[in-house]
C-alpha cells in the first residue's frame, strides 16, 4: 500500500453525460435506485406506465458514475453494472463519463464505501435533512475530492489488497451465519426433544382465564410523548422486541383491554405462513403500552399453567403444524388464526409442578443459547465495523 497520495477534485475525471428520454403515453419503466452507504445502484422496479406522471427520463449505461443527489450525505454513490444496461432514471441521479486513464473503476468504488466521502458530501450538501432535501448538486459533486496513488498500478494494488480483505471478512460473515443456523437448529432441536414425547390431550381454552383477545391499532402519527402501539415486528421469531413500536397522539382509556402488563403473552394472528402464530413475552418496555390488532392477548391462568411453559410450547412442532393446517387466507403470503383457532392448540395435560420442571430446563439451555448469540453479535459488529476502518486507512495513504 502506498502513503503517496494526491487529492484529486472529481471534476478531473468526471464528465456529465445527460441521455434525456421521454416516455410513451402507456410506456413501461425499469427504475434503477441507489443503496445508501457505497453499496451501489439497483434495479429499483419496473414502473407501469399508466403510474408514471412525469415522462421525462435518463438512460443510464454499463460503466456510468452515478449519485443520488438527496441522499449523497449517506453514500449513494456508485457505477452502473452491466446488469443495469439501458434502465431509467429520474433528474434526482445524475450521472457521469469516467476517465479510466486517471482513476480506475474498482479504485472509485471503493471509495464510495468511505465514510469520509460520505462526510465530504454532507458538508457541501444544502437542506434540511430532516426533510430528505439535503441535496447535493452537480457543481458540488465535481469538487469533492479523492485521494489518489500516483499510479493506476497503484490504484490496482490498493483495490487488489481490499478485495482480498473484503473476500476474508465474507469468509468470517458466512462462518458467523452457519454458527448462527447452528445455535439455532440446535435449541430448536433440544426444545422439540423434550415437548414431543409429551401426550397431548387438551386445548389451550381450558389453560386461559379468558379468551384470546386481539389489541387496538390506532393511527399512529409518532408524536412524541404519544402512547406506545406494537408493531407487528415486536414478536417475531418467538422473541420480544421492545424497540418496535410506534406512538399514537390519539386519546387513549386507561380501563380498555389493551394494555400491556410485563409477563403478558402476546400471539400474532396474521403474518407470512411461517410467522402466523408467533409468541412472545412482553418486558414491561415501553410502558405504558397497548398492543395492536393482529396481535392478541393470553391470559393463562397461573394455578394450572406456567406461562413460560405455554410460550415454549407454542414453539413446538405440534403447535406449527397445528397452525399451518388451520391458517387461512387467499393471500399465499398473508394468512391469519382466529381466536377459536388459538382457543383449539393441542395442550398436554401436565402437573404445575411438571411443567415448571420443564421450564427450568430450558431456560437453562435458552440463557446458554443468549449467551452465545450476544457472543456472535459482538463478532458481527466488529466485522461491520472493519470494513469502515480498513477503507479509512487505505484512503488515508496508510499500510
Amino acid at each position: 500500500m502506498t502513503k503517496a497520495l494526491t487529492r484529486v477534485r472529481f471534476g478531473e475525471f468526471l464528465r456529465p453525460n445527460s441521455r434525456p428520454y421521454t416516455l410513451g403515453p402507456a410506456e413501461d419503466a425499469n427504475l434503477v435506485g441507489m443503496r445508501l452507504y457505497g453499496a451501489g445502484p439497483f434495479h429499483r422496479e419496473l414502473k407501469l406506465g399508466a403510474h408514471i406522471a412525469k415522462k421525462t427520463h435518463f438512460v443510464v449505461r454499463t460503466g456510468d458514475v452515478i449519485y443520488n443527489k438527496l441522499f449523497a450525505w449517506k453514500g449513494t454513490f456508485g457505477v452502473v453494472p452491466p446488469s443495469l444496461e439501458g434502465m431509467l432514471v429520474s433528474d434526482k441521479f445524475p450521472t457521469y463519463a469516467l476517465d479510466e486513464t486517471v482513476v480506475d473503476p474498482q479504485y472509485l468504488q471503493w471509495f464510495f464505501r468511505c465514510p469520509p466521502l460520505w462526510e465530504q458530501a454532507r458538508a457541501m450538501s444544502t437542506g434540511s435533512a430532516a426533510v430528505s432535501k439535503l441535496t447535493l448538486n452537480p457543481p458540488k459533486f465535481l469538487l469533492l475530492e479523492i485521494p489518489l496513488p500516483t499510479s493506476l498500478e497503484e490504484q490496482r494494488q490498493v483495490v487488489s489488497h481490499l478485495n482480498g480483505l473484503a473476500a476474508q471478512i465474507a469468509e468470517a460473515r458466512g462462518l458467523r451465519e452457519r454458527a448462527i443456523r447452528g445455535r439455532d437448529a440446535l435449541m430448536a432441536s433440544a426444545l422439540e426433544s423434550r415437548l414431543r414425547s409429551i401426550p397431548v390431550t387438551a386445548r389451550l381454552a381450558h389453560y386461559l382465564v379468558a379468551p384470546p383477545r386481539n389489541g387496538w391499532s390506532p393511527r399512529c402519527d409518532n408524536t412524541e410523548g404519544g402512547t406506545a402501539v406494537l408493531s407487528l415486528g415486536a414478536v417475531t421469531g418467538f422473541r420480544y422486541r421492545a424497540t418496535e413500536f410506534k406512538r399514537t397522539s390519539l386519546p387513549v382509556r386507561e380501563e380498555a383491554h389493551y394494555w400491556l402488563r410485563p409477563g403478558d403473552l402476546l400471539i400474532t394472528r396474521s403474518n407470512t405462513p411461517d410467522l402466523v402464530g408467533h409468541a412472545a413475552i412482553y418486558s414491561g418496555t415501553p410502558n405504558p403500552c397497548i398492543y395492536p390488532d393482529l396481535m392478541m392477548k393470553l391470559q393463562v391462568r397461573e394455578q394450572d399453567a406456567d406461562p413460560r411453559f405455554v410460550w415454549y410450547w407454542l414453539q413446538s412442532s405440534v403447535v406449527r403444524e397445528f397452525v399451518a393446517r388451520n391458517a387461512k387466507g387467499t393471500s399465499p403470503t398473508m394468512k391469519k388464526i382466529s381466536q377459536r383457532i388459538v382457543s383449539q392448540i393441542p395442550f398436554p395435560v401436565l402437573s404445575l409442578a411438571e411443567q415448571q420442571r420443564i421450564v427450568s430446563e430450558l431456560d437453562t439451555l435458552q440463557t446458554q443459547a443468549d449467551q452465545l448469540k450476544r457472543l456472535q453479535e459482538e463478532t458481527g459488529t466488529e466485522l461491520d465495523a472493519l470494513m469502515p476502518s480498513l477503507l479509512s486507512r487505505a484512503f488515508g495513504g496508510e499500510p
